[in-house]
């Protein structure tokens, strides 16, 4: 009995540290928005120069994720999550102090694969707390990412709308995320695989989710980077007004997730992974009608609400799956998902350009209605 006991006295502990897992890199990564305008004029960036720094950011994830399932194979999450939480913590400080636009991509290359790292390793451990308390959470932990996003750009806003200098704003934004980390720390899993592979080519139910993570995602960074422009495209709002759509997507997408477990488990997986792109593609389509921003507004606010638990779910579903190591299947799965992220919003623009950004955004809207097709697929019926 003693060990029961112990066991439940465990659990909400450790539902509490997964959730504070995955608020610390939403709040990492969301501190550094702010910054930006600071560093590009402490350093004397013009726009090209400052977008070429901020693509390391990127290429640092890319380069990380792939191997990212064969480190916590090894190492386990524990020690990977602690390792990639304190880094981002130390390297979030350099980037207000860095005095080149080299040192400034280094410092972003770093936090990349940092971030990279983090990712993987919550994800995983998100996995092992839901076959642990036996509960559908992910949802839930997603939606604590995205209130991190939230906490982490205001209070970086609050700070330095207060006086605060920059580098003691983020400073102590790196402060809170050590403690964040060493909270989480103690809860987090241990398990590892030394003798698999560092990196596995996605196949079976494993690269279908991978696609499907690539798709949602292509759709996430595109209403992010191409919202507020499609706004001021159609009804010439001011630079205010026009990111209301990407705030109704972010408040629709976090509501979605804090609640999406409830749903999950009165509708179930198949029905949510069908049914929440078919209100993302209906958002898309009413976004587009050059009848009025409100209505555009509340296009964006269903977007967010139908993509808010599909990755979520699919990452659930990598849980779930045999065909291969679940490690190296998240790894892999997100790795191409997150190249949705990288590439999606560039597509758009192509697009755009061949096109317009209407037809661009149908054009997404099809990908994700035939996400709806193929998401359920990767949950067996019953």
């Amino acid at each position: 009995m003693e060990p029961k006991t112990t066991m439940e006295s465990a659990r909400p502990g450790l539902l509490r540290a997964t959730r504070l897992a995955f608020v610390v890199p939403g709040y990492a990564i969301s501190a550094w928005a702010p910054l930006i305008p600071h560093v590009q004029a402490q350093i004397g960036l013009n726009a090209g120069q400052l977008g070429m720094a901020l693509l390391a950011l990127g290429a640092g994830s890319m380069t990380t994720m792939p191997i990212a399932g064969g480190l916590v194979g090894r190492f386990g999450c524990r020690r990977l999550f602690a390792g990639a939480g304190y880094a981002v913590a130390l390297i979030l400080p350099l980037l207000a102090l860095a005095p080149s636009v080299w040192l400034l991509a280094a410092a972003l290359f770093a936090l990349g694969i940092s971030l990279g790292l983090l990712s993987c390793a919550r994800n995983l451990h998100g996995i092992h707390t839901e076959r642990t308390l036996g509960r559908r959470l992910m949802s839930g932990f997603h939606g604590f990412y995205s209130l991190g996003c939230i906490f982490g750009a205001g209070t970086m806003s609050v700070l330095m709308g207060s006086g605060v200098a920059p580098a003691i704003a983020i400073l102590l934004v790196s402060l809170a995320i050590l403690i964040g980390v060493t909270l989480s720390t103690p809860y987090i899993t241990d398990e590892r695989n030394a003798s698999g592979p560092a990196f596995a080519r996605p196949r079976g139910i494993v690269l279908l989710i991978g696609l499907l993570c690539f798709v949602i995602f292509m759709a996430e960074g595109s209403v992010l980077d191409w919202s507020a422009l499609l706004l001021s495209d159609h009804f010439h709002l001011d630079a205010a007004r026009a990111g209301l759509g990407y705030v109704a997507f972010a408040i629709t997408m976090t509501a979605g997730r804090l609640m999406g477990d409830r749903l999950v488990r009165r509708l179930g997986d198949r029905i949510m992974l069908g049914l929440g792109p078919l209100i993302a593609v209906l958002g898309f389509w009413i976004a587009i009608l050059p009848i009025h921003w409100t209505l555009a507004v509340a296009g964006f606010a269903l977007v967010g609400a139908g993509l808010a638990n599909i990755v979520p779910l699919l990452y659930s579903a990598v849980g779930r799956q045999t065909v291969m190591p679940q490690n190296l299947a998240l790894a892999a799965a997100g790795s191409i998902g997150f190249a949705g992220v990288l590439t999606g919003p560039v597509a758009i623009g192509f697009m755009a350009q061949w096109s317009s950004l209407s037809a661009a955004f149908v054009i997404l809207s099809v990908l994700v209605l035939l996400a709806a097709y193929q998401a359920p697929r990767t949950t067996p019926r019953g």
